[in-house]
């Protein structure tokens, strides 16, 4: 009897984790998503869309590369992903793709090369992605920024951006973290969520379309281990990337 019952809760055990693996990266995205409700943005022949933001965008792009729609000047993250994926999808309407992401970059350094990197490349459709930087520069004693700094700077950014592409539509992410993966320990948290609040904030005071990355991330969690999604808790696993660019897809229409 003992060995029926240990062999039927192996059969139960082994069933609900098959269950849980066997959901799908969309599936994912929108179990995750489906308390937020994501203004969709449709595309539209000859728009040029525009990611911007930190390493986690930049993914290795080749910076001396100015083209769009290339391999080389998208990087190897979830901005190539999601690119191709939209180039192949919308082929006939002829649209353009840039990556202008740096690694390390925070809100005022975002504004600091924002004429060569956003403005002249008049954006369509602008999608943003920073702040973990914005806080963890400032954990580790490399810079003395707060949650307040970053609300400022980035208020500020887009008003200038607005000011300049007063038609561009907006995108903004949720900065996100997965705690107990390296990097991320309990010293992020709750005072990061603060950072999270502003960007959901911030979306909604400008109108923006806002990706809520750290639900989509916790969710995935529930499919594989955080380290399967994140090396350290903050940069994309190539299954990570995947997951926010299908993130990212959902708001196109």
């Amino acid at each position: 009897m003992d060995n029926n019952n240990n062999s039927r809760r192996s059969f139960i055990r082994k069933a609900a984790i098959g269950s849980l693996m066997a959901a799908s990266v969309p599936e994912i995205v929108s179990a995750a998503m489906v308390k937020d409700t994501v203004k969709k943005i449709p595309l539209q022949k000859g728009n040029t869309i525009l990611f911007q933001g930190d390493s986690i965008t930049d993914a290795g792009r080749n910076k001396e590369d100015n083209s769009f729609n290339t391999s080389k000047a998208l990087g190897t993250g979830y901005a190539m992903l999601a690119g191709a994926a939209l180039l192949e999808k919308y082929a006939p309407l002829d649209i353009k793709v840039y990556n202008k992401g740096i690694s390390g970059n925070k809100v005022y350094q975002l504004a600091e090369r924002w004429d060569a990197d956003c403005l002249n490349i008049k954006p369509d459709i602008l999608r943003i992605l920073i702040g973990v930087n914005d806080f963890w520069h400032k954990l580790n004693g490399n810079y003395d920024g707060t949650v307040d700094v970053y609300r400022k700077d980035f208020i500020s950014l887009l008003e200038r951006t607005i000011k300049a592409l007063p038609n561009v539509k907006l995108i903004i992410c949720e900065p996100f973290a997965v705690t107990g993966v390296k990097a991320v320990d309990d010293k992020w948290f709750p005072e990061f969520y603060e950072y999270q609040k502003a960007a959901r904030e911030i979306a909604l005071q400008f109108n923006a379309t806002f990706i809520p990355f750290q639900k989509i991330y916790d969710e995935a969690c529930k499919s594989a281990p955080g380290a399967y999604w994140t090396p350290d808790g903050v940069h994309a696993s190539l299954a990570g990337a995947q997951l926010m660019a299908e993130a990212w897809r959902s708001a196109i229409k």
